[in-house]
C-alpha cells in the first residue's frame, strides 16, 4: 500500500536531482549542439515539473470530506499523476523526436563531445541515485510481488510515476551516452539525431503505459489487497453464520479504501446484538486495513 510520507520524500529527492541535471544539460547542449543532450535537457524539465505537479496532487488528495466531496478528494493524485502522464508524452516524447528528425535533415556537427559525455555521466550519476532511492519504496511497497506485479497492481500513483520516470530517464541517458560517443568516433552527426529520436520513442512509450495504468485507478479500480477473507473471517468470528451476500471495495485515493458490504447476519436476530457485531467488525477491518477508510455495512435477511 502507499507511503504517502516515504513517497513524498522520494519526489522531493527527485525534483532537485532532476533540476540540477537539467541546468548541466542545457549548458552542454549550448555549447556542443547536441541534439540528444538536448532532449535530455527538456525530458529533465519535463520530470522536474512533474515532481511538482505530483507533490500538487499529492497535497490535494488529503483535503478533508466535505458536504460537495463526500468521500474526500483522493482521486486528486491520479489526476495529477495522469496529467504528468501526458506531459511526459507531449513535452518529452514528441519534442524529442522532432528536434532528432530536424538534425537529421539539417546534419547540422555537433562540437566539443567530450563536455556532452561528462554532462551526461554526471547526470548519470545523479539519475542514479534518484532511483535508488525510489527503488528503496518500490522494495518496501511491492514485498514479494514481482516488479511488474506491482506495477499493475499498485496504487500509489505517484511513486508508481517516479520509479518509470527514474527508469525512463536511466536509459535515456543511456542511449544519449552511446549516440554521442558514436558521433565523436565516426564524426557523422546523424547518430546523435538518431539518439535524440530513439529517446523520443521511449519517453511515448513510457507516457502511454503510464496513462494506461492511472485511467484505472481514475476510472475506478479495486484495492491492491483483497479483504473479502478478513471480513468473511471476523464476520464468522462475531456473527455466527454471517454470509457475505455482495461486497464492493474500491480505491478513492493513494492510500484510501471505501467498502461497502451487504450481508445476511446469519443465526444473529436482535438488534443490539447485530450492531455490537457489525462495530466488532468494523473495528477489527480498520485493525488489519488502515486505508479502510469509509466502511458501510448494511444487513439483510433475505438470500
Amino acid at each position: 500500500m502507499a507511503s504517502s510520507g516515504g513517497t513524498t520524500k522520494v519526489i522531493i529527492i527527485a525534483f532537485f536531482a532532476n533540476m540540477g541535471i537539467a541546468v548541466s544539460k542545457f549548458i552542454g547542449a549550448y555549447i556542443t549542439g547536441s541534439a540528444s543532450l538536448l532532449a535530455e535537457a527538456v525530458h529533465s524539465v519535463v520530470d522536474s515539473s512533474n515532481q511538482l505537479l505530483l507533490l500538487l496532487g499529492n497535497k490535494m488528495a488529503t483535503r478533508p470530506a466535505s458536504v460537495r466531496y463526500p468521500l474526500g478528494q483522493g482521486r486528486e493524485g491520479f489526476f495529477w499523476a495522469f496529467i504528468v502522464a501526458i506531459m511526459l508524452f507531449s513535452l518529452g516524447g514528441l519534442f524529442a523526436i522532432y528536434e532528432g528528425v530536424h538534425k537529421l535533415s539539417s546534419h547540422e556537427p555537433a562540437g566539443s563531445p567530450w563536455v556532452a559525455i561528462g554532462i551526461l555521466t554526471f547526470g548519470l550519476i545523479l539519475e542514479s541515485y534518484s532511483c535508488w532511492a525510489c527503488w528503496k519504496e518500490v522494495k518496501i511497497q511491492k514485498g514479494s510481488q514481482t516488479l511488474w506485479r506491482w506495477f499493475k497492481r499498485t496504487t500509489a500513483a505517484e511513486l508508481l510515476v517516479i520509479f518509470t520516470e527514474d527508469m525512463a530517464a536511466l536509459f535515456g541517458l543511456v542511449i544519449a551516452l552511446i549516440s554521442v560517443a558514436l558521433t565523436m568516433i565516426t564524426g557523422d552527426p546523424i547518430y546523435d539525431a538518431i539518439g535524440s529520436i530513439l529517446i523520443g520513442f521511449l519517453l511515448v512509450g513510457v507516457a502511454i503505459l503510464l496513462a494506461v495504468e492511472i485511467k484505472s485507478l481514475i476510472v475506478g479500480e479495486a484495492p491492491e489487497v483483497d479483504v473479502r477473507p478478513k471480513l468473511e473471517a471476523l464476520f464468522s468470528q462475531h456473527l455466527p453464520g454471517a454470509k457475505v451476500l455482495h461486497l464492493i471495495a474500491l480505491q478513492t485515493g493513494p492510500s484510501e479504501v471505501m467498502m461497502s458490504c451487504k450481508f445476511h447476519p446469519g443465526s444473529t436476530k436482535e438488534v443490539s446484538g447485530l450492531v455490537a457485531g457489525m462495530n466488532l467488525v468494523e473495528s477489527n477491518m480498520k485493525k488489519e486495513f488502515p486505508q479502510l477508510r469509509w466502511q458501510f455495512l448494511e444487513p439483510d435477511f433475505e438470500n
